[in-house]
């Protein structure tokens, strides 16, 4: 097999790039930036492109495959050749589904915990010793790679709803066809690509209609926005599995689930997660995977990168990271921390960066969703707003969408750390909820600064 990539710097496309000439493919690619760790990645694997730029001379008629990253324009002069020689042109989940059509897909979608949801089920089944492919959207311990693609038998993929390139604007999720579908739980996001709530959950409703006859639906019934879309949407050739908040024990700071009247201790924690672990469960049962043994695997997993991210630890203080930015997300992360450590102060630093977070009609899809910090700071960077070319956002409508007046706001980092540094950081748990980084903040040593040493 011959494929060529446009735009091939991607976080996600160099990734299929460098496992597909692991399979043994032959592999081409362009792109015109590309940046670390995919700079890296892409010369260790022999597929660096030799200039940066486009260049349409790669583009033969011998090419079995073009994938199509979300970086490339319309008018891409490579795309162009491809178009005019009648060459295969797959976006990057077209592409995975071609890859996977002999496979046992298991795909998870939903608007939070997506991720960790993937992550649980593809740890239990690396502990289980199967043999499988898959697509995540972070990096997670004990996995070189966040795609693979093999001639494994089964492929679990993190499903999002977001445009699939630049030619094919549906959602991601609408390609990949589930035997094994999962529903997280519907909230309202990314309101530039979604403009209304009906048109945000119609794409949900295409999704299921995408499962596999005889294939199942595992959907959080917590959710009662899911469960009116589901009801609405029942099909009679697919199974339905619902699951909600298992029993579980919280005791000294660490979680007990129970399925099925056995019981595990848990290295993550929150409702959140609890409920990922079941839908993770569910899956896993359908490849034959036991309650005991599931629980025996998942015992070790500590969560994706930036998704309730331990980062510093005393005795008096703990310093956690995490992807939250949607207000569904901002408010689950919350809550399971207080409820994890209820006697201690919860100080929360939130970062505005999305297009939706930033956008005062969007505010106040926040309100109370940090009721329950006793310490909480707003933050987004003016260079932000700048970039996306979004107009100033006033701190009173921050605060007025919160429906917080107590709310700090703060544009500045270095406002942030003086803020950081003068509060009482004893017997707190810190926690940072972000999709970008803090105006180039490091974290990671910011984490281990702020960490008081004694009581």
């Amino acid at each position: 097999m011959k494929v060529h990539f446009i735009s091939i710097g991607g976080s996600v496309m160099h990734q299929l790039a460098i496992a597909l000439k692991k399979k043994g493919y032959q592999i081409t690619g362009t792109d015109d930036e590309i940046f670390e760790p995919a700079l890296s990645n892409l010369r260790e694997s022999g597929i660096l492109p030799e200039n940066i730029g486009w260049n349409s001379e790669l583009i033969t008629p011998d090419l079995d495959a073009v994938i199509l990253g979300m970086h490339a324009r319309a008018d891409n002069p490579e795309l162009l050749k491809a178009r005019e020689l009648g060459l295969p042109i797959y976006s990057f989940p077209e592409y995975i589904y071609q890859e996977s059509v002999q496979k046992k897909r298991i795909i998870v979608g939903g608007s939070h915990g997506k991720t960790t949801t993937t992550s649980m089920i593809m740890h239990v089944l690396k502990e289980q010793g199967m043999a499988f492919d898959y697509l995540v959207g972070a990096k997670l311990t004990g996995f070189e790679q966040s795609v693979q693609i093999t001639y494994a038998p089964v492929i679990v993929c993190e499903g999002d709803e977001y445009p699939a390139s630049v030619l094919e604007k549906r959602p991601k999720f609408h390609f990949l066809f589930p035997h094994v579908a999962i529903l997280t739980g519907i909230a309202w996001d990314h309101i530039n690509v979604f403009p209304t709530f009906d048109f945000y959950l119609e794409q949900f409703v295409i999704f299921i209609q995408k499962i596999e006859p005889g294939g199942i639906l595992i959907y959080n019934d917590t959710d009662p926005v899911l469960v009116e879309l589901i009801e609405k949407n029942k099909r009679s050739d697919i199974q339905y599995q619902a699951y909600g908040i298992p029993q579980h024990e919280i005791k000294n700071g660490s979680t007990t689930l129970e399925v099925n009247g056995i019981k595990g201790v848990l290295s993550v924690f929150g409702n959140h997660n609890l409920m990922n672990a079941m839908a993770a469960y569910y899956a896993c049962l359908q490849l034959g995977i036991s309650a005991e043994a599931f629980l025996q695997s998942i015992a070790n997993f500590t969560g994706a990168a930036k998704r309730l991210e331990l980062l510093a630890k005393s005795d008096v203080t703990n310093v956690y990271r995490d992807f939250a930015h949607a207000p569904s997300k901002v408010k689950a992360t919350v809550e399971a921390v207080k409820k994890q450590f209820p006697e201690r102060k919860l100080i929360a630093i939130l970062e505005l960066h999305t297009y939706s977070s930033l956008n005062v009609n969007f505010m106040n899809e926040y309100k109370g969703v940090l009721d329950g910090v006793d310490e909480a700071v707003v933050f987004y960077a003016k260079h932000a707003l700048e970039i996306k070319k979004m107009p100033d956002l006033p701190a009173d409508k921050v605060k007025e969408g919160f429906g917080n007046d107590a709310l700090i706001v703060l544009n500045d980092k270095s406002e942030l750390l003086n803020w950081l540094m003068k509060i009482n950081r004893v017997n707190a748990n810190i926690l940072f909820m972000s999709s970008g980084n803090y105006d180039g903040l490091n974290i990671n040593s910011l984490a281990e600064e702020i960490m008081p040493t004694s009581s």
